[in-house]
């Protein structure tokens, strides 16, 4: 069974591609949500706590907004939450992939940051979603309800889509000017004829 990641920045639309994804019949996992429950973990919640401080606690659990806004105003503190997580996320995507029909010919696991945390390494193919910075933007402060100041806050976290152009096997265009669907179906039967 073919591991492909599936990523794209803030607002490029990757959940909705991987929703079609599913809809095709494929298994999808999503990193970033499955990530979440592991700041539920005692051991996480110490890591992260000996680092961060009581700051991010509320009701002795990790209070996901001070994080976040700890966060995505400091590399360093990034760095270290992606460090404390991902460990957790690569063995429950391996744990989660036992679970499946092992006659499907791949699997997608979505991920915002499959490039730079080095999670490209653990899959076969990549598929990155790409759009203009502008439209993303216009996407996540409309969706989120937050400023064009904090769309570029956390934008800046990411690699540019162009180094992640560089790297990926397959990109799937979200311009709002060429339609998805067809481009994904495409795709899915690429995949379908990868060995």
């Amino acid at each position: 069974m073919l591991k492909i990641g599936l990523t794209g920045n803030i607002g490029s639309g990757k959940t909705t591609v991987a929703g079609i994804f599913n809809i095709l019949g494929v298994d999808v996992y999503h990193a970033d949500t499955e990530a979440k429950k592991f700041l539920q973990y005692l051991e996480v919640i110490e890591k992260l706590k000996g680092n961060f401080g009581d700051k991010i606690i509320t009701n002795h659990t990790i209070d996901k907004i001070k994080l976040a806004n700890l966060v995505f105003n400091d590399k360093l503190a990034l760095n270290f939450l992606n460090q404390t997580i991902h460990p957790y996320v690569k063995t429950d995507f391996e744990q989660w992939m036992t679970t499946l029909n092992p006659s499907k010919k791949y699997v997608v696991q979505e991920a915002a940051i499959l490039f730079e945390s080095g999670f490209d390494k653990y899959v076969d193919k990549t598929i990155l979603v790409t759009a203009p910075q502008s439209i993303r933007m216009q996407r996540v402060t409309e969706r989120d309800n937050i400023s064009e100041a904090m769309f570029l806050q956390r934008d800046n976290n990411q690699w540019p889509e162009e180094r992640k152009i560089e790297m990926a096997d397959y990109v799937i265009v979200n311009d709002d000017t060429i339609s998805v669907i067809p481009q994904i179906i495409e795709l899915h039967s690429k995949l379908l004829k990868l060995k």
